[in-house]
């Protein structure tokens, strides 16, 4: 069986104090950092931009798992790599030429990813899932943290799942909003294989402890 991964969201981290909370991930059981980039058009909100993520990078020892929420993402591919990027993951909902991107982002030497909002269907990705590392399905609509999770997003995992299989593909499922303890087992034998936690993580007492928990739920 695989191992499950856990990739605590630095979205959820204390930005005043970026640089404890990117040690205790080191210090941690996670297994990526999820980073997510939002320019204010593709999504309601902004995040942090190159410079933050440089200086994130500069720290971080473990996969750094980057998700645009932009437009126009084949513009910063190779910006991306440069910044210490190993798994890049675009939306589906931003990329007119998405085959394309996806090459782009392997020409550069890091994992391709796909994101979904919760209204779009996984059966568009059949024609490209062999070319495709990583799906990552939003459980909540992507923009901000602390959302409540949406149920719907157990049906999806499964689908996803039987397409997978169905086409011989070896592409991760990732998940994304809303994950905790109470839903992390039930995520994982939907069929995902990675769990993006962020306010579970950060504002939980004992993060560290937190992140274990999460990664000996996901792989009991």
């Amino acid at each position: 069986m695989n191992t499950k991964l856990i990739a605590p969201s630095l979205l959820a981290a204390d930005f005043a104090n970026l640089q404890r909370d990117i040690e205790m991930v080191n210090q941690s059981d996670a297994d990526w950092f999820h980073i997510d980039i939002m320019d204010g058009v593709f999504v309601p909100n902004i995040s942090y931009g190159m410079p933050v993520l440089e200086a994130i990078t500069k720290h971080t020892k473990k996969t750094v798992d980057v998700h645009l929420m932009i437009v126009d993402p084949d513009k910063y591919i190779s910006t991306f790599k440069k910044l210490g990027t190993n798994n890049l993951t675009v939306h589906y909902e931003a990329c007119t030429h998405l085959h394309r991107t996806l090459q782009a982002i392997k020409s550069e030497g890091m994992k391709a990813g796909v994101a979904l909002n919760p209204h779009t269907n996984v059966n568009l990705l059949e024609d490209i899932i062999n070319d495709i590392d990583i799906v990552l399905i939003m459980s909540v609509n992507p923009g901000f943290g602390g959302q409540s999770f949406i149920e719907n997003t157990y049906t999806k995992i499964k689908n996803l799942k039987e397409l997978i299989v169905k086409k011989g593909a070896k592409t991760l499922i990732e998940v994304d909003g809303g994950v905790s303890a109470d839903n992390a087992k039930t995520l994982i034998d939907a069929g995902a294989d990675v769990l993006v936690a962020g306010s579970f993580v950060f504002k939980s007492t004992n993060q560290i402890q937190t992140i274990s928990e999460l990664k000996t739920l996901a792989n009991s």
